[in-house]
């Protein structure tokens, strides 16, 4: 897991995974295939949790961009 989109383009890089991610409830970044879920389990059950997840071939600056259009324009996720 990363701390930040640019830290996570480091990991998609190094892992060779085509996607980033912001798990927005666990607030880490990191990088992913289309279609992996984030999450974590509690008492053996597996909790979805409500990511953003982009190519990651955009800039750091572009996730960002992106990511607080997504949350100004969808305030109740």
């Amino acid at each position: 897991m990363a701390i930040s989109w640019k830290a996570a383009k480091d990991c998609a890089a190094r892992e060779g995974l085509p996607h980033v991610c912001h798990d927005c409830d666990a607030d880490v970044y990191g990088a992913c295939r289309p279609g992996d879920k984030q999450g974590s389990f509690k008492n053996g059950v597996f909790i979805e949790h409500r990511c953003i997840c982009m190519p990651a071939h955009l800039t750091p600056e572009e996730l960002e961009a992106k990511e607080k259009t997504f949350l100004r324009e969808n305030p109740e996720w």
